[in-house]
């Protein structure tokens, strides 16, 4: 009875967590996936394949958790994006369009809340929830850089002023995922566990300030491309997992996430490639820990994000050319439809941690990821620079007693950029005319962890 009552108290605590959660954004750091979940992974750069320490199983390797004690973990961090854009040469030639300018997003705040728990039935056996996002690339560029006396009247005519993407006022997005994963790890001999998280997606998103792109030549649905508030899709998939510990000094782990079948989201189907459709790619993990000592652990990830899954998202852009040429198909919101062309990434995270006495526990970490966003494709990535490569990240453990503790996390994402040629040269403009897409981050984050 007891443990029946610890159980339902920690249930209780997590229900507004995740409620909380669902209204809130996410980081996007590898791409738009997050570098890590839980304040200790994200401290060691994001590797916990091949570790158990904090109850976040079903975001990374589920056959972890039987190792993990019982416990909950509830935090919230600050995650600070600063997103820019800029485009040069279009006034040059003997017709020049007049179209250059910058812009800085104005969204650079968001609070992050997180929440796992592990309840370890027995010494086989654990049952836990993790709840967890991504997202996080929400774009707000304020709107006026570009002058109504410039080529952009000739696709969005009649305004006063235009935004980078020649339509009226604010120009951005908003995508946020949440992904709700209960699950289930057996050792099923000692030293040796597997796990399955069955997961519950939701998703929404917003796109404003694409007026040029709404309309028939474009778009498969005029009306549906942009300004249309926010739409949401429910779906789901799978995460499975394995961890084997050998001896005390050396484990491995791996998982794999199965792509996440999403349904439409109907007010923008018109814009994203199969009438709405924005599935969420799978993924895998390969990783290993070692713990040459007691007080020393070392662990290297490797993850490999398949965006390909989701042709709204891997998609060339110069499809839109062919649309534009009368392939209805490769329009906006077509079977095939123009995307971000966005590519497969590979992911490589490193951590380590060193118990410093019996209070505290510190960390460091460095995860570096490629960029999906290729020069081809700058114009319509624009509202989605999802192009950090190198994250640094520092993290600490303060035990309070034997039962609860604080952990601290910190990252800082190097600032990249991507130049490449404008889509709009498809459709006359300069061919000098070229974009830049620039971005950097920062993450602070506070963790409470309560043990039973």
């Amino acid at each position: 009875m007891k443990r029946l009552f610890h159980v339902q108290r920690q249930l209780g605590l997590g229900l507004p967590i995740t409620l909380a959660l669902a209204a809130g954004g996410a980081q996007a750091t590898d791409g738009y996936f997050a570098n890590g979940y839980g304040m200790k992974a994200i401290g060691m750069g994001g590797a916990a394949a091949a570790v158990a320490l904090e109850p976040f199983g079903g975001a990374v390797n589920p056959g972890a958790m039987s190792f993990l004690d019982t416990q909950w973990q509830v935090g919230l961090s600050w995650f600070s994006p600063d997103r820019s854009a800029s485009r040069t040469g279009s006034n040059t030639g003997t017709q020049p369009w007049g179209i250059d300018g910058s812009a800085t997003s104005d969204s650079t705040n968001f609070f992050i809340p997180e929440f796992g728990w592990n309840w370890r039935y027995s010494k086989e056996l654990a049952f836990g929830l993790t709840v967890y996002g991504n997202g996080g690339m929400n774009t707000d560029y304020p709107g006026g850089q570009i002058p109504a006396a410039s080529a952009c009247a000739n696709f969005n005519p009649g305004q006063a002023s235009y935004n980078l993407l020649c339509g009226n006022g604010k120009l951005g997005q908003d995508m946020m995922q949440l992904m709700i994963a209960p699950y289930v790890s057996w050792q099923f001999m000692p030293g040796q566990s597997v796990g399955i998280a069955p997961t519950l997606a939701y998703q929404r998103f917003e796109a404003y300030g694409l007026q040029a792109f709404d309309n028939p030549m474009l778009s498969t649905a005029p009306g549906k491309v942009t300004n249309n508030g926010y739409s949401n899709s429910w779906g789901g998939g799978v995460r499975i997992g394995y961890m084997g510990q050998f001896a005390e000094q050396f484990a491995v782990g791996a998982a794999y996430a199965t792509k996440m079948s999403m349904g439409e989201f109907d007010d923008y189907r018109g814009l994203f490639a199969q009438s709405g459709g924005f599935d969420i790619p799978s993924n895998f993990t390969i990783g290993g820990a070692w713990r040459p000592t007691g007080q020393w652990l070392l662990a290297l990830d490797f993850q490999r994000i398949f965006y390909s899954d989701a042709k709204s998202v891997s998609n060339p852009s110069s499809l839109i050319f062919n649309c534009a040429m009368g392939d209805r198909s490769a329009c906006l919101g077509g079977s095939n439809g123009a995307g971000f062309g966005w590519e497969d990434i590979n992911v490589w995270k490193f951590g380590v941690q060193y118990e410093l006495n019996d209070q505290w526990t510190l960390r460091g970490g460095y995860n570096y990821t490629q960029n999906p966003v290729q020069s081809a494709d700058v114009t319509f990535n624009i509202i989605a620079p999802g192009i950090v490569k190198s994250q640094w990240t520092l993290g600490a453990t303060w035990k309070l007693d034997k039962a609860s503790e604080i952990t601290g996390m910190f990252m800082y994402a190097e600032r990249n950029s991507v130049t490449g040629t404008s889509r709009l040269v498809d459709f006359g403009a300069p061919g000098t005319t070229t974009e830049t897409v620039s971005m950097k981050e920062m993450q602070i984050g506070i963790a409470y962890t309560m043990h039973y």
